[in-house]
């Protein structure tokens, strides 16, 4: 069993107690048995299968209709992601399918979705918003997010509004930007619907001064800060990110080293998100050079109509079997450290197995804990304790 607790515990022979939804009490096996044998107690063997930590996925792009996948043969044809965009498809093309969708329909995408990412031992997900890009839109957006963390034996969700994610045609990113301000922002902020703000700075978007507006007075509002950073390019974005001490910066991609370093002496994780590169044909960030200058980070999926990836452990298999980063170091990417930038509403910790902690855990088929991220082509997931629920798959 790997714990991943305060002291990244590996066990062997214990069992796990879980009362409600919380783990009571963590202790051996044979002992455990012998002392509740007489009650009515519910015992359940996992036959020595692992037990991991629930998964967390730290950045997704939960709720969008249609899709995009004729793009992928337009960039092999040389096309970039701004010239995609300019033409009418990339986020705008998605925004426009999103917005014709019902919410009924995006209820039903959405819970499809988050099945999926539940197969694939996902317990806890942030989602953004960021397909409506306007006030109406974006709050029904969010407005679908609630519901669908209302709904029993699904991951739980962190709520983030992403309104700041591209500009609508015929308008300008500084006319948008005002109109956030004077609008957007502030409706979404009386709804109480958002956890978090987050916004794409990257140069062609949203700049390093409108970035700084937006999450400044989103800060002021009460939500915790997100950001897209240097996705494309070093567009600056890591300066920012730690001059206001966001959260997270995902992507950063092409974040220098002392920018990262400088980032995390601010408190800033830095969100990798493998599955963009894996799906655009891009060469990877140097994980390892980030974990030699002992540098947190997370992986996360950036589920989205351009990385049709909402699988965890297949993301955890791009660090391990194709960047030789040591299996360990990619779970603690996507659950204690995922569990820092993504706080559960009711204060309870996440991410890992120990006393107090919410049940969430996820009991693998193999007995080999190393076997979360080793089996790209299909979930390596047996069963799932999810708010202390055994959910068999």
């Amino acid at each position: 069993m790997a714990t991943l607790d305060d002291n990244d515990s590996i066990y062997e022979g214990k069992a796990i107690i879980v009362i409600d939804n919380l783990i009571a009490n963590i202790g051996d096996s044979l002992d455990i048995v012998e002392e509740f044998k007489s009650s009515d107690a519910k015992f359940v063997d996992v036959s020595a299968r692992a037990i991991i930590p629930g998964l967390i996925d730290a950045h997704n792009h939960l709720l969008w209709a249609g899709d995009r996948f004729n793009e992928h043969k337009l960039r092999m044809d040389g096309m970039t992601y701004s010239e995609i965009a300019a033409s009418g498809g990339g986020i705008m093309q998605t925004v426009t399918h999103t917005r014709k969708a019902s919410t009924d329909q995006l209820i039903a995408i959405g819970m499809q979705r988050m099945q999926e990412s539940l197969r694939n031992g996902c317990t806890f997900l942030e989602a953004k918003s960021g397909y409506g890009l306007s006030t109406s839109e974006e709050l029904r957006l969010l407005e679908v997010q609630n519901k669908l963390n209302k709904i029993s034996d699904l991951p739980s969700i962190h709520s983030t509004w992403m309104g700041a994610h591209a500009v609508t045609k015929g308008k300008s990113y500084q006319e948008y930007t005002e109109e956030i301000l004077s609008e957007q922002l502030p409706e979404v902020l009386d709804s109480g619907l958002a956890e978090s703000a987050d916004v794409f700075c990257e140069p062609g978007w949203f700049s390093i001064e409108q970035s700084e507006d937006i999450l400044s007075e989103s800060r002021s509002g009460g939500l915790n800060l997100r950001m897209h950073i240097d996705e494309f390019s070093n567009g600056g974005g890591g300066e920012l990110a730690s001059e206001l001490k966001v959260v997270t910066a995902d992507h950063a991609h092409h974040t220098p080293l002392d920018i990262r370093l400088d980032m995390m002496e601010n408190g800033v994780m830095t969100g990798f998100l493998p599955g963009t590169p894996y799906s655009n044909g891009d060469d990877w960030p140097d994980f390892n050079e980030v974990s030699a200058h002992d540098i947190e980070y997370t992986i996360a999926t950036d589920f989205n109509p351009n990385c049709h990836i909402n699988n965890l452990p297949f993301i955890g298999s791009l660090l391990v079997q194709r960047n030789n980063v040591d299996p360990y170091s990619a779970l603690v990417s996507v659950t204690k450290n995922a569990a820092k930038t993504t706080p559960r509403s009711d204060g309870l910790a996440h991410g890992k197995i120990e006393v107090g902690a919410v049940a969430n855990f996820n009991i693998l088929k193999s007995h080999h804990w190393e076997s979360w991220c080793m089996t790209p082509g299909s979930s390596p997931i047996h069963s799932v304790c999810l708010e202390g629920k055994l959910i068999d798959l």
